[in-house]
């Protein structure tokens, strides 16, 4: 199953395959990701979402067929927040998980003022709840200057406000230029196109 689009893509996928426990879960997946695209991986539990993202994004390098190309560094935030609990929000932002760099304390705030994180700056992280958890993880987005980014469920633990503006943040990204590949078990409701990767059907769309 392919598709392509005209122009640089940001990520190239070739004929990926993966085997796990002796139970295939894809197969000769091609697929280019361009810049203005927003990319839905669905499926059911077991499908071999996260997986695929793993490889995309380079965090798997082994183990299954084919090849990925990158023309840029993406920025990837897994389905864990990859919050250190005895830290602050804002000291969890000081140093970017996308080795970008570090940003001064006034970006950081104005981040996690961004999802909703206003007053928390300097609480330790295990008073939060896993809804604010997953918004610390979020504000990286408005601290990345990367333009693929690769998010596995951003939308879990956060109540309906947060999903709404999520959305909103990543159809200004696609809008912008950049791209996004990720997972959700919710329906998107973004003011862009959306691309369909099903692992449980095995098409694209």
């Amino acid at each position: 199953m392919s598709l392509s689009a005209a122009g640089t893509p940001l990520l190239t996928a070739q004929s990926l395959g993966l085997v796990r426990g002796g139970r295939e879960l894809f197969c000769e997946l091609s697929v280019e990701v361009h810049g203005g695209q927003l990319w839905h991986i669905e499926g059911p539990n077991g499908a071999g979402k996260t997986s695929l993202l793993r490889i995309l994004c380079g965090l798997s390098r082994y183990g299954f067929e084919g090849e990925v190309l990158r023309s840029v560094t993406p920025l990837y935030l897994g389905h864990q927040p990859a919050v250190k609990a005895l830290l602050s929000p804002r000291e969890n932002l000081q140093w970017h998980v996308s080795g970008e760099g570090l940003y001064r304390d006034e970006r950081i705030d104005i981040a996690l003022g961004r999802v909703g994180l206003c007053g928390y700056e300097d609480v330790p992280s295990h008073t939060l709840s896993a809804g604010q958890h997953r918004r610390v993880n979020l504000a990286r987005l408005f601290l990345s200057s990367a333009r693929l980014w690769l998010l596995d469920e951003p939308f879990t633990a956060i109540d309906q406000q947060g999903v709404n503006e999520t959305q909103s943040l990543l159809a200004s990204h696609v809008d912008g230029g950049g791209a996004v590949v990720m997972t959700s078990h919710q329906s998107l409701q973004v003011k862009c196109k959306v691309h369909t990767l099903s692992l449980r059907h095995g098409v694209i769309a």
